[in-house]
């Protein structure tokens, strides 16, 4: 249905007399800035690599799993104004990747801009775009990693350490140092399994206030009574 203000052509000119500023002059309709809106939404959800992520939001993290709690209050208050570096350490299954991906799509939800990354896999694809095949310029991809108003680096430390992924994460990780863009990183490597350049800047104070580290047994291993240690009806539940 064609909208009764343009008829479909998406602008209109005011009904104004010769000599006016606005004679002649071409507006945009109300339908085509939300047809507008509505793309450029699309394509914040595009750019982040959220869409298998999706269900990783702060209302599904269980906080009560002993060990966690200060990570998720502390996520919960850089999702509400990201700023500076956040560091997330600790083991598998302890709700990194969960937190990082919640903090991101809130932004999303937000619509500020955001990049979640698996640390391998974003160098393997910076790799593919030097091939003749690929459809996205290399220095373009780039450029909109280390310069997106919110990056998410998930398994910094796991990617392959040749020379080219060193001086490449360096590259971006330096760029964010030096513009102070805001930053969530996930590890479960030992400080001196991490590149020493990048370390010291995930340390400067004045970036980052501290390293949050995550004490917790593996959620994927927990019973159903110690995930949920305080809900009395789970534990009537439960056998025993």
């Amino acid at each position: 249905m064609a909208c009764p203000h343009c008829e479909g052509a998406g602008y209109y000119k005011e009904a104004v007399p010769f000599g006016h500023p606005h004679f002649g002059v071409l507006f945009p309709c109300d339908c085509k800035l939300q047809e507008k809106e509505l793309r450029r939404i699309d394509e914040l959800e595009r750019l982040s690599n959220l869409e298998l992520l999706r269900d990783k939001i702060f209302e599904t993290f269980v906080p009560d799993v002993p060990g966690v709690r200060r990570a998720y209050l502390r996520a919960v208050e850089y999702a509400k104004r990201p700023q500076g570096w956040l560091v997330l350490f600790g083991n598998y299954g302890v709700g990194k990747t969960h937190l990082a991906a919640a903090i991101a799509n809130h932004a999303l939800k937000r619509q500020i801009q955001v990049l979640f990354a698996i640390v391998p896999d974003l160098l393997d694809h910076l790799r593919s775009t030097f091939g003749p095949s690929s459809e996205v310029e290399y220095d373009e991809r780039f450029e909109m990693i280390r310069t997106v108003p919110l990056l998410v680096l998930d398994d910094l430390g796991t990617e392959n350490t040749t020379p080219w992924a060193r001086e490449k994460l360096f590259q971006i990780m330096n760029y964010r140092y030096n513009d102070a863009l805001p930053t969530v990183i996930t590890s479960n490597r030992k400080p001196e399994d991490i590149d020493p350049r990048i370390f010291s800047r995930m340390s400067d104070r004045a970036l980052c206030e501290e390293h949050i580290i995550i004490d917790a047994a593996d959620y994927r291993r927990l019973s159903l009574q110690q995930r949920h240690p305080f809900n009395t009806n789970m534990r009537r539940r439960m056998p025993g």
